[in-house]
């Protein structure tokens, strides 16, 4: 599903506008970034969790030549799937 096909949706569904939905829609995103950039946790009952992992600087390989690099330490998002809806998609 595609993010126009997403908001379609959810303009059906509220039996609102597509341009409604498609503002609701990127309100609801922009509020999770800023709530991970701030290091807050964003949970969604029924959903899941967004929350940040911190990944160690380490050291790696690079493929092509076989030389051992260093890799900086870094944030990611990451999504942990809710039970409710685990076992929705079963």
């Amino acid at each position: 599903m595609t993010k126009a096909e997403l908001v379609e949706k959810m303009a059906k569904d509220a039996d609102i506008s597509k341009a409604a939905a498609d503002k609701a829609l990127g309100s609801m995103i922009e509020g999770i970034k800023k709530a991970l950039k701030k290091g807050n946790k964003v949970t969604l009952v029924g959903f899941g969790s967004f929350s940040i992992s911190n990944r160690k600087a380490r050291l790696g390989r690079n493929p092509q030549t076989g030389a051992t690099i260093k890799i900086k330490a870094s944030k990611a998002p990451k999504f942990t799937a809710g039970k409710a809806f685990k076992d929705a998609v079963k």
